[in-house]
């Protein structure tokens, strides 16, 4: 039993030393339990990619990345080792495509498997096709870059053709125009605040004296004798209307004459009886006049 402690100090540093590797790979993230493929890929970038990084299938962990090295006989390449679980099956044409990680700007790795896969495998050890994947705040900052040249360009077109407008003499000549403009402005607005401060008044009073006369009319119509007025118009349209109903009736000349039809025929037959007779003695005049200078001679010596 002599070395029965050292046995047991020995024991305890072996589990002690496990138990640390176990645990740096599982913090890590490398299950020590499970057998990996190594994959490989080349990129003339890494974007700031880093050894643990996960790799991922649709979002989906797989393994990590092992090893990032670089290769000085090269230029600017970059051998990105990684580790993926033996129970995934990567078909021939999967790319190693750098991401971001999520919205903080980490980068891993996504394996892009092919839209149409074949039985045949990618082998361990293999180097995979890579591609790089922009972020969303990377396609950001170019669009913004992109549009603020934009910007610029058009700003400095634009102060252009204000420079060239500035120096044309139509421009000049309109801002004179606009200064006569101002001119004639502040003079027409001198003149309305002497207006205001003589005419003003001046037309205030004559409205108050006009005013007054037509109150002193209104109350001069106030003050006549209406009442006698409306009694003289009252009493002419009664006359009127007693005339009114006199020739209405069979009464007095109008009346017959409106309403007796047979003296009225008899005066018609008389007009006409009348205008024959005119006309008659229009054409026969001597029918009914005898003018003779011995008219008296003969009648005397009939008388004979």
């Amino acid at each position: 039993m002599k070395y029965a402690r050292e046995i047991k100090v020995g024991v305890l540093a072996v589990v002690c030393i496990f138990l640390l590797f176990f645990g740096f790979n599982f913090l890590k993230g490398v299950n020590i339990f499970s057998s990996m493929y190594a994959f490989n890929g080349v990129f003339d970038n890494v974007h700031g990619l880093e050894e643990q990084a996960p790799v991922m299938i649709r979002g989906y962990k797989v393994g990590q990345v092992n090893s990032i090295k670089y290769d000085f006989a090269r230029d600017s390449a970059f051998t990105v080792e990684i580790s993926v679980n033996r129970d995934i099956n990567l078909p021939r044409g999967t790319k190693m495509a750098l991401v971001t990680d999520g919205l903080l700007g980490g980068m891993a790795i996504e394996l892009q498997l092919p839209a149409v896969s074949g039985q045949d495998l990618c082998k361990s050890g293999e180097i995979l096709p890579t591609v790089y994947v922009p972020g969303l705040l990377e396609d950001l900052q170019v669009n913004v870059l992109a549009s603020l040249g934009n910007a610029v360009d058009g700003i400095d077109s634009l102060v252009a053709q204000l420079n060239t407008q500035l120096d044309n003499d139509h421009l000049a000549n309109t801002l004179s125009n606009v200064d006569n403009i101002s001119s004639d402005l502040t003079t027409v607005s001198r003149a309305l605040k002497g207006l205001m401060a003589h005419k003003v008044p001046q037309i205030v009073d004559n409205a108050d004296s006009t005013i007054n006369s037509i109150k002193q009319i209104a109350s001069d119509i106030n003050g006549a004798d209406i009442a006698a007025t409306v009694a003289r118009v009252d009493s002419a349209v009664a006359q009127v209307n007693t005339t009114l109903a006199d020739v209405n009736s069979d009464n007095g000349t109008l009346g017959l004459l409106l309403h007796d039809k047979s003296l009225y025929r008899n005066i018609d037959a008389t007009v006409v009886s009348a205008d024959s007779l005119l006309t008659d003695l229009k054409a026969n005049p001597k029918r009914y006049v005898h003018f003779s200078i011995f008219g008296q001679k003969d009648k005397k010596d009939k008388k004979k």
